[in-house]
């Protein structure tokens, strides 16, 4: 259990200073169920450790994001995550999770002078000619600076903080523990998948790590809008970049948050709502690579109404398949077909059992309540609000590759509204499903479909005879072993071990004492307090076991 965690001397102090901010923020008794409570009572005594007074005013979702906040990296990582499972939690935690923003204090730029010279092979004189020493912006994972090469290019300078890596597996370690305890001992919370999500946040973060691929990201989306002229994407000084250095373009632009100076500089803000969605939905339903945080701080706006996107270290995949699946659904709810709706839904979950007839009434007055709205009047957030309650009232869930797309739309949305509060997403986007709605039911793209999947039929249908002879023969050699998982039954076996330990130790204890009080009725021999040496010491011996038996038991009644 948690106890190897803590054996582990790696990452005992991080786990003391999680525990530290988990007991500040009113988080006592889940540090407790975690089995750690005990183990650092005495040095939270030592530290002062207590629930400011303050906290008393926050409620759980507050308490919640102020602790990623503090925790760092990794846990803001693991809030903006949970920010986009709209259908795992209640609008008052998504609110809060969507505030959660990954700033840090500044590092003095002598402490980056070292592992800047390291990555760039050379003192930085020899490569720039001018490094602004103040930082642009100071995140947990990195800084960035303004600097200008020696051949007159104004670039920024995204530095790895030192260090950051092993405080990053440290968490992702203390994570990867804690999925399993919650996988294994909470049933309720097992539907989700604990194990899965802290795997999607350890490949997150390990890319987010590597700026290097970050810059590959950009590129990717450079290539798949390259005949698109009103986007731009900074170039990549790959001479420079690496793995914990990031040399890219500075875009010289508005920051996306100034609307008004915009408008100001004779910016359509329509139009660049309008060419901002557009790239955006190309990058998902085309593409199937897309910019998976498109706020206002991730744009800039260029002269002749052109817009340009940055930081590409959240971006989302989706396969063909799941494309055409979020295409269906989005034309399902826009043109009142619910049947088609609940079937994709289906689909997506992993319940087996469930009341389809309950989910496609829902589903349908779902559906009749957004289509009978005029299309200007509807509000994506709103609707997907609702939508995910349907699925949390059924314990039905989306596959984890739809909650960077869910959260992309949702932060799609909030861009084009902030730039023109009258544009609507939807509006907008529906002569674009259509569009791809006749291009997937085009004579050529349903050929070719169907080329596709008469090859796999043949495919299958040839090795069935190979299949089946291996299958055969595993079958005679006694190669095919069927696998019981009982769940929780490790949990009960553990107990089970506990209790047998203690029923042998009380029968040892008794039978010392037996023998013990046999051997003090012989006076023969020395003795110590008036008994003979052997049952001096065996009572010593009794007394002693039956002391670490008592507390054994009530130290698991306390954990209980």
């Amino acid at each position: 259990m948690i106890w190897e965690m803590l054996n582990a001397a790696r990452d005992i102090g991080r786990v003391q200073e999680i525990a530290g901010v988990l007991i500040r923020y009113g988080f006592g008794s889940f540090v407790n169920l975690l089995g750690i409570g005990h183990a650092l009572e005495k040095v939270g005594r030592t530290l002062h450790w207590q629930y400011a007074e303050e906290n008393h005013k926050l409620d759980t979702a507050q308490r919640i994001r102020k602790v990623l906040e503090e925790l760092g990296p990794t846990f803001i990582k693991v809030g903006q995550i949970m920010a986009t499972r709209v259908d795992l939690f209640p609008p008052a935690f998504i609110t809060e999770f969507g505030k959660l923003q990954d700033q840090a204090p500044p590092i003095p730029f002598d402490k980056l002078h070292a592992q800047l010279v390291e990555d760039l092979g050379g003192e930085i004189d020899e490569f720039f000619e001018y490094v602004d020493r103040t930082p642009l912006a100071a995140a947990s994972l990195a800084q960035v600076h303004r600097a200008r090469t020696r051949g007159g290019d104004e670039v920024i300078l995204k530095i790895r903080r030192p260090d950051i890596r092993k405080v990053v597996e440290a968490d992702l370690r203390l994570l990867s523990r804690l999925a399993e305890i919650i996988e294994a001992d909470v049933i309720e919370l097992r539907r989700y998948n604990p194990r899965e999500i802290v795997r999607q946040i350890t490949q997150s973060l390990r890319k987010e790590l590597d700026f290097a691929a970050e810059c590959r990201s950009a590129e990717r989306t450079a290539e798949n809008l390259v005949d698109n002229e009103f986007i731009v994407i900074p170039n990549v000084y790959w001479q420079w970049t690496g793995e914990r250095l990031n040399v890219q373009e500075y875009i010289e632009g508005i920051p996306g948050k100034n609307v008004e100076q915009a408008v100001a500089a004779g910016l359509d803000r329509k139009l660049l709502a309008e060419r901002g969605t557009q790239a955006v939905l190309k990058m998902i339903m085309e593409d199937g690579f897309f910019h998976a945080d498109p706020h206002p701080g991730n744009v800039y706006y260029l002269p002749d109404n052109r817009v340009a996107f940055i930081d590409f270290g959240m971006v989302g995949r989706l396969t063909v398949e799941r494309r055409e699946q979020v295409v269906s659904l989005l034309f399902g709810m826009i043109n009142h077909t619910p049947n088609k709706v609940v079937e994709i839904l289906e689909d997506w979950s992993d319940v087996i059992q469930t009341d389809e007839q309950a989910l496609a009434i829902e589903i349908e007055a779902f559906v009749d309540q957004y289509s009978s709205l005029p299309l200007k009047d509807l509000s994506l957030p709103i609707m997907m609000g609702d939508m995910t309650d349907i699925l949390r009232d059924h314990n039905l869930s989306l596959p984890p590759d739809l909650a960077l797309l869910v959260k992309a739309y949702i932060t799609l949305d909030g861009l084009g509204r902030h730039l023109d509060p009258e544009f609507q997403t939807l509006v907008f986007a529906k002569p674009y499903l259509q569009e791809l709605m006749v291009t997937r039911y085009r004579p050529d793209a349903v050929a070719k479909r169907g080329w596709k999947n008469m090859i796999s039929m043949v495919d299958m249908l040839s090795s069935f005879p190979k299949e089946m002879h291996q299958l055969l023969r595993a079958s005679r050699k006694g190669a095919i072993q069927v696998e019981v998982n009982v769940r929780r039954l490790d949990t009960y076996v553990e107990k089970a071990d506990r209790a047998i330990s203690r029923l042998a130790m009380g029968i040892v204890i008794a039978a010392l004492i037996i023998g013990t009080s046999i051997v003090s009725t012989i006076d023969a021999g020395p003795q110590i307090m008036g008994l003979p040496v052997l049952g001096f010491f065996g009572y010593v011996f009794s007394t002693l076991g039956a002391v670490w038996l008592f507390i054994s038991i009530w130290r698991s009644s306390k954990i209980r």
